[in-house]
């Protein structure tokens, strides 16, 4: 049965950057618990990726299972367009809540692409309701929003996974990356690239984009809080939207609950996805201020021009609310202080090797940067071989590890990395 999935698969079905018919390994998962994935060969691994940063609370939990099971009773879909639901209403409620104060209204999306697809539009219709032809974006080298087409025109054009489509993007500007390191302070040159652009081409410019405090997938670099209140600092001084792309840092992974807190900043548009639901179902979510909202409104057509199929679909809503609540009745801080602290004990090893460029942690991130990538065909076997699952890519081997791992399995999930790198390297 095992080798009819995986031959069935490898023939027939894409993974995410991957190709049809490679020989790279996939392991076929029969179910979940807690921080456990259980192989079909009756192996167990302990999940440092969190589903790619999602699954915050584990797996087949049973507050989630309720909500979702109680909601599917009721409704599992029904379409938004001139329909409401409690279900849309109390995430809202909550979202509204949680998010800096100036953050009190909420558009939802489908994935963390499509709400910053949606994000860059809001933007862009913003100043075509003020009269303004604002149709560029400012962001800073090292980023990665997403993978659909104006996401991809915000990430970084050179070190970034869309290269290949390059001519195709719209054509932004890029400014130096934010400097390494979160306790760094930050000085007016590192800043002089931003400013400069603003000052050349500030009239074109509808928002700065980035991604506070860790930029994700596309390095998984640190920066420090000053640096991000000055670019807040810098967008109101030339009068530009800042928008955040909290998609992999929201909901505690920084040790804040939004890694602008950090800054102590409110950006113009907030854009949240992958831990929201708690890695139930696929939801994102768009927060901005009352007064861009009516700005839209007031210009022509009068209307914000997206909407989803599947926005505010009930059940992914069920769960956002279900995992907020969970979140916020949880002691996550101190359970993301512990992580960083496990995280750094158990990662430390590696940081003598010659093989590792560095070894860096924040909240419950965890990262060894070597010199050269990692050979994924060796490498993930390995992982699996020695009970935890970590999925590699380029030169980072990083942990994002469910904010419930206990410190006897996190310290495993660590050991079971160090092992694996001094096997490989």
């Amino acid at each position: 049965m095992t080798e009819d999935l995986t031959t069935f698969d490898r023939d027939h079905i894409w993974h995410p950057y991957n190709a049809i018919g490679t020989d790279l390994p996939v392991f076929p998962v029969v179910s979940a618990e807690g921080v456990r994935l259980r192989l079909a060969d009756g192996r167990e691994l302990i999940d440092g990726m969190a589903s790619w940063w999602c699954a915050i609370h584990g797996y087949n939990h049973p507050q989630m299972n309720r909500a979702l099971e109680g909601q599917l009773g009721r409704m599992a879909h029904v379409m938004f367009g001139g329909l409401t639901h409690p279900p849309a209403v109390e995430l809202g409620r909550q979202l509204v809540e949680i998010t800096p104060p100036s953050l009190e209204v909420v558009f939802f999306a489908d994935s963390g692409s499509v709400s910053m697809e949606a994000a860059l539009k809001m933007a862009v219709q913003y100043w075509h309701a003020r009269g303004e032809k604002r149709q560029r974006f400012l962001t800073v080298r090292g980023g990665y929003h997403g993978d659909t087409f104006g996401a991809m025109s915000v990430c970084d054009p050179v070190n970034g996974m869309h290269t290949l489509f390059s001519d195709m993007l719209p054509k932004h500007l890029f400014a130096d990356a934010p400097p390494a390191g979160f306790e760094r302070p930050s000085t007016d040159a590192d800043l002089a690239s931003l400013r400069g652009h603003l000052e050349a081409q500030g009239r074109e410019i509808a928002a700065v984009v980035m991604e506070p405090i860790v930029q994700g997938a596309g390095g998984m670099r640190f920066h420090a809080p000053g640096y991000l209140r000055r670019v807040r600092e810098l967008c109101d001084e030339f009068g530009v939207l800042l928008v955040l792309d909290e998609i992999a840092t929201g909901f505690g992974r920084t040790g804040r609950l939004f890694a602008c807190e950090h800054a102590g900043i409110e950006p113009d548009i907030l854009a949240l996805g992958k831990a929201l639901t708690g890695g139930y179902m696929t939801l994102a979510a768009l927060l901005t201020s009352r007064h861009l909202a009516h700005t839209i409104g007031q210009g022509e057509p009068g209307l914000f021009m997206h909407g989803p199929t599947f926005m505010a679909n009930p059940l992914a809503c069920a769960a956002a609310a279900a995992s907020i609540r969970l979140l916020l009745e949880s002691p996550w801080r101190q359970r993301v202080a512990a992580i960083e602290q496990g995280l750094k004990q158990g990662l430390a090893p590696c940081a003598d090797w010659p093989q590792v460029k560095e070894v860096r942690v924040l909240g419950a991130i965890g990262v060894v940067e070597l010199h050269q990538p990692v050979d994924m065909a060796v490498i993930q076997p390995r992982f699996v071989e020695n009970g935890v699952w970590v999925r590699p890519f380029g030169r980072l081997v990083y942990l994002m590890p469910p904010f419930v791992m206990s410190p006897e399995d996190l310290a495993a999930l660590t050991a079971g990395v160090v092992k694996t790198l001094d096997e490989v390297l």
